[in-house]
């Protein structure tokens, strides 16, 4: 049972849940807190700032972010973002490159690509984290939290002394984290600057409107204006309601001054004066905007970067966001990689998971998102490069890439392929891609299905017929055991109710069972036993998984039964052309017997009466199981050399000693005075996919019947026994 300690040992809360530490709330911690939740679990978000509050500025959510942020239950439209509608790139002299009309390609992404104030999303988050009403358990926010130091065995030790201990910690704290560093060869990375930093500001819109020049600037709704010089640009776009203009002015470090080197890289004061002599020359009407920037809310912000590091996850810890892999904004996927961590995060996580499981998910966490995050952190670092400085880039295909993907699909495709990897054994059927099949013998996890409950109720004929017409219904590896001319078949009837596979109901199946046949092994040795050429069932689920899983020989056919006190009846056909009667009567308890009288034999046989005669062929050999044959055709076009031919071909066999194993318990068994058998062969029209069975059905001559009888009890067979023989 989970649970979150004070320390001394004794548990705070318990439940069948996770208990989560996050440390750290900006929108990846509030982002991981909201995901975990809605999937169930307690979370605790350990903030060192005391109000948890994020800069005043504004940050691109690409459509990769805001579907995410609209399963979490958050509209950013509705807090006042802007739905980018125009990209355009200019020159610093004014000179524009492009403009691109983004709604015209909006039909591309499934979600809108939106401009949102840092402020807004912050809030939103951190309402929807930890309000009362909404999925899950509340998220408690716990301020003023300085972490000390983290563990990879769930354990946080805060500045003030106090401990705590839980299922998971989650290291969402930042470029600077300090989760980071408890993490195996973590200790050589730390961040550093790239050679740039950032001008970040706000203004009212209303102010570049108010000037000529400045105007055009900004009166374009949902503009994203980007101006790129060698080794520095200024970007331009509005967020709140159309109400803010959002500032990113990226150049060199070494000509901007930091006048609190100390100071959070986020905070940093700027000096108005040294970023309009950072732009000297540019376009007048870009000077002008900047200009109107108030230098008592102007940042800046060193850009930081850093390698890759040898692993996100150890034990009971795992990082998400900057914590994780810093991003340069040159993509604007800094905080949306951290949203797409929470949620890859959360989603390995359901409610549920096994304690011991933690250490593996997080690994399979870290194998969804490595990958991408690593990627866009280099589109990142290339599209933050000096003009001129590298190769030819694609920003196209850096947006196909960053927009279209969806991180809860992908890593629930990724769980799914992870916990299907760890029953290799599982049936896996077509269509494969929904992972293993789920049927008789398996669920959809790989379990074992319970059958102890299932009902069965048999009625089978068991006859004396000829050799010569039973043997071209083997297949060329199955010869009979016997050289005698006569030999032994039956035909069988099951009816099996209360499956758990098939949720409690159940279905029939009638088939031909030949006795007394061989199968000779690669080694010499010989297997006798009984052989099944058809067996017709009258519901598609164990059709196909008994044809694809095992090979056995099924089709469908209606099988209806009639039940009376002492009689039973089987009616068979397909879609309403009747092509057997199956008639047994004078059924009683008493001890089985030779010689039940047989009416109207096919094949022009004899009626017979009495007991088997005295000098009749011998009982065939022991039988160790069922043979059958695995036949599937190659694919192939009409007129290919390949078509007709096998890929699977091979005798199958379900030995009785693997039947034994789970043996079922026969509740009655009702010994019959007569059995009547009558096929009707019909016509290829009324018959159109049976007909060359049930035809071939007709021709077996019923010499005598030697035994009819119906048997029921508990507990079927899910047959997991049957082989490849070689």
């Amino acid at each position: 049972m989970a649970s979150i300690t004070d320390g001394t040992g004794h548990a705070s809360e318990a439940a069948q849940l996770l208990n989560v530490l996050v440390v750290g709330a900006g929108i990846g911690g509030l982002s991981a807190a909201i995901f975990l939740r809605q999937q169930g679990h307690h979370v605790t978000l350990l903030e060192q700032s005391r109000f948890a509050n994020e800069l005043g500025a504004a940050v691109h959510m690409a459509p990769n972010a805001t579907g995410l942020l609209l399963r979490m239950g958050i509209n950013l439209e509705a807090l006042g973002a802007v739905p980018c509608r125009i990209l355009s790139q200019s020159l610093p002299n004014g000179k524009q490159l492009f403009e691109a009309p983004l709604w015209r390609s909006a039909g591309r992404w499934q979600h809108q690509w939106m401009l949102a104030h840092r402020v807004d999303l912050h809030k939103e988050l951190k309402k929807v984290a930890i309000a009362e009403d909404g999925p899950g358990k509340p998220a408690i926010l716990r301020t003023s939290s300085r972490v000390a130091s983290v563990g990879t065995d769930g354990s946080v030790t805060l500045e003030s002394g106090e401990q705590l201990k839980a299922d998971l910690v989650i290291g969402a704290d930042g470029v600077h984290s300090k989760a980071r560093y408890a993490l195996p060869g973590s200790q050589g990375f730390k961040p550093a600057g790239d050679g740039k930093s950032a001008f970040r500001f706000t203004m009212p819109r209303s102010r570049a409107l108010e000037d000529p020049l400045t105007k055009p600037l900004a009166e374009k709704e949902g503009h994203l204006n980007m101006y790129m010089g060698k080794d520095r640009r200024v970007v331009i776009y509005p967020t709140r309601h159309h109400e803010l203009l959002n500032f990113v002015c990226i150049h060199p470090t070494s000509e901007s001054e930091q006048k609190d080197e100390k100071a959070d890289g986020w905070q940093t004061d700027a000096n108005l004066q040294k970023m309009l002599d950072v732009y000297k020359g540019w376009d007048p009407a870009v000077l002008k905007l900047l200009s109107m920037a108030d230098e008592d809310t102007l940042k800046v912000w060193e850009l930081l970067d850093m390698g890759q590091l040898p692993t996100w996850t150890e034990g009971q810890l795992a990082l998400i966001g900057d914590a994780a892999h810093p991003f340069t904004p040159h993509q604007g996927q800094g905080a949306a990689q951290a949203i797409e961590d929470a949620a890859s995060l959360a989603c390995v996580l359901p409610l549920g998971v096994p304690l011991a499981e933690i250490p593996e998910r997080l690994k399979l966490y870290e194998k969804c998102r490595v990958k991408r995050a690593t990627n866009i952190q280099e589109y990142s670092r290339q599209s933050g490069a000096d003009l001129g400085s590298g190769p030819p880039l694609d920003p196209g295909r850096f947006t196909d890439e960053n927009f279209g993907h969806d991180e809860w699909h992908y890593t629930s495709q990724k769980l799914r392929e992870w916990e299907w990897s760890r029953r290799p054994t599982a049936f896996r059927r077509m269509p494969t891609v929904f992972g293993p099949f789920p049927g008789p013998r398996q669920d959809h996890l790989g379990n074992s299905r319970d059958w102890t409950l299932s009902t069965f109720t048999t009625a089978s004929v068991k006859f004396k017929t000829s050799r010569t017409l039973l043997e071209n219904l083997l297949p060329s590896q199955v010869q009979f055991a016997s050289p005698n001319s006569n030999c032994f078949a039956t035909f069988s009837l099951s009816t099996l109710g209360n499956l758990e596979w098939l949720g409690g109901n159940g279905y029939n199946h009638f088939g031909l069972y030949i006795h007394g046949v061989e199968y000779t092994k690669e080694n010499g040795d010989k297997v006798v036993g009984t052989y099944l050429p058809v067996l017709f069932e009258n519901l598609a689920d164990p059709i196909i998984s008994g044809r694809e899983e095992l090979g056995m020989p099924k089709v469908f056919a209606s099988l209806d039964v009639a039940r009376e006190e002492s009689a039973f009846r089987l009616e068979a056909g397909w879609m309403g052309n009747a092509f057997l009667d199956l008639y047994i009567t004078g059924l009683s308890e008493r001890p089985e017997s030779n010689g039940v009288q047989a009416s109207g034999a096919p094949g022009g046989g004899p009626p017979g009466a009495g007991p088997p005669p005295a000098h009749g062929p011998p009982p065939p050999p022991k039988e160790e199981g069922l043979f059958f044959h695995k036949f599937i055709p190659t694919t192939a076009s009409e007129g290919s050399k390949e078509r007709g031919r096998a890929d699977v071909d091979y005798v199958g066999f379900l030995p009785n000693d693997e039947e034994a194993k789970a043996p079922r318990q026969v509740q009655s068994t009702l010994v019959a005075d007569k059995a009547v058998i009558r096929f009707d062969s019909l016509d290829w029209k009324r018959l159109p996919t049976l007909h060359h069975i049930v035809d071939r059905l007709a021709e077996i001559p019923i010499y005598e019947v030697v035994e009819a009888k119906v048997v029921e009890g508990l507990r079927g067979s899910d047959v997991k026994g049957a082989r490849r023989l070689v």
